[in-house]
């Protein structure tokens, strides 16, 4: 692998630093940190419910899948206008907007219990979503503003192993709460109200951990906002929405956008029914908790790795990095598919070792040069990543016309789209 030059101030990628704007607020990183793990650790928590849903209402795979496309799609819908608003309000009080919408999001799992009907969920989930892109669109261009713009690859790598640790945490105690039944029936067996009862009842655990999720989420808003006007010389260039989807025109960013599309979609499809996989009898035959919690252990690898990454990736080549490690993803399926028992269900919850610095380096690779209309390009980023939403329902519908594992071959085809960006954007902007 290649080592990368040292960057001087001509070739800066930070995209604030190179239109002339300052940022100074010191300690503010350590907040940022905080909303990483906070969104990072949601939107995990989805792949812990997915089972719960797809049982509680007899789903197929497509069906199921159906949380994420409603998470997800609202990055597509959000994204631009989000961009937008943090544009006209400012990155902090964008960044409690967003926490404000999470905080109602959570509070609308009470009725969708209530009611016990799925697309209630589903609307719990786009609104929960709709905060979520809010904050990612304020944290992914701060923590870039917030240090040395040579370094900004590595700072945002270190600060996504923040939202890693959220992933890893979040899934194993939500496993915990939710996953396992105490019940001695199943959805399939009942019907009437006896159905509409028992979904009432093992959904309250869903309700419980996202009524915690509120409360918590409230409190780092208050603290957020108390610091709402730490940000000095802040500025945005105002733009058009045609003016935004313009920077589409570009080789390297429009590029970039697609490769986030895929790899987010590649990630989540693998993470959503993970359980299920582990759970089939020719892989680990493991129960339903029990494969929840080891969800902590494909989020646990993309933690791991992008601390290491976040080293790795001030010596060599980010291009060249990212195409090694989109490389290994599709050896690790190639593992899976074609073995079964415990290699192929451990090969494929390492691939979160290899998910680990993609994201980072596939969105400061396609920003770098942006200049003032960083904002404009995160926005088009958070629009990318509603690939989250496409990928786990085709793979979904996949697994169902064949298998989980032959579905497989999906991802596989993004992460190979992925090694070529690498190669691609090896050299700056």
């Amino acid at each position: 692998m290649a080592i990368a030059p040292e960057v001087s101030s001509s070739t800066d990628p930070n995209p604030v630093e190179e239109a002339g704007q300052h940022v100074d607020a010191p300690g503010l990183q350590y907040f940022v940190f905080g909303l990483f793990f906070i969104f990072g650790g949601i939107t995990s928590l989805n792949d812990v419910i997915i089972p719960k849903l797809k049982e509680l209402f007899t789903l197929s795979y497509f069906e199921a899948s159906l949380v994420q496309v409603w998470f997800f799609i609202a990055y597509a819908v959000v994204g631009i206008p989000g961009a937008k608003l943090v544009k006209k309000i400012g990155y902090m009080r964008g960044a409690v907007a967003g926490l404000i919408a999470m905080i109602v999001g959570c509070l609308l799992f009470i009725p969708a219990s209530q009611s016990a009907v799925f697309a209630f969920f589903l609307v719990a989930y786009f609104v929960l979503a709709t905060g979520v892109v809010l904050v990612q669109i304020v944290a992914n261009p701060l923590i870039s503003l917030l240090g040395p713009p040579r370094t900004a690859h590595s700072r945002l790598t270190f600060a996504q192993g923040f939202n890693s640790l959220g992933t890893t945490i979040f899934p194993y105690f939500g496993s915990i709460l939710i996953l396992g039944s105490l019940a001695t029936v199943t959805a399939a067996e009942l019907s009437g109200a006896e159905l509409t009862a028992y979904r009432q009842a093992e959904s309250q655990a869903i309700v419980h951990g996202y009524l915690g999720l509120a409360a918590a989420i409230a409190v780092v808003a208050f603290v957020v906002w108390l610091f709402r006007n730490r940000l000095k010389g802040e500025r945005h260039e105002p733009t058009s929405l045609v003016e935004g989807l313009a920077l589409l025109k570009r080789p390297r960013f429009g590029y970039g956008a697609a490769c986030i599309f895929l790899y987010v979609g590649a990630e989540v499809a693998i993470g959503s029914f993970i359980v299920n996989y582990l759970m089939q009898a020719d892989v680990l035959a493991a129960p339903e908790q029990e494969a929840g919690k080891l969800i902590s252990l494909y989020w646990g690898g993309a933690l791991v790795g992008r601390f290491i990454g976040s080293g790795l990736l001030r010596v060599i080549n980010p291009g060249l990095l990212l195409a090694t490690f989109a490389s290994g993803a599709i050896v690790l399926i190639a593992i899976s598919m074609s073995t079964t028992g415990t290699v192929s269900g451990y090969s494929l919850l390492a691939i979160g070792l290899m998910n680990s610095i993609m994201f980072p380096t596939i969105f400061t690779l396609a920003c770098e040069k942006l200049g003032a209309r960083a904002a404009d390009g995160s926005g088009i980023i958070n629009v990318a990543i509603a690939g989250g939403a496409v990928i786990p329902a085709l793979y979904g519908a996949l697994a169902d016309a064949t298998s989980l594992a032959a579905a497989l071959m999906l991802p596989a085809l993004c992460y190979a789209i992925i090694a070529g960006f690498g190669i691609f954007a090896r050299r700056p902007a």
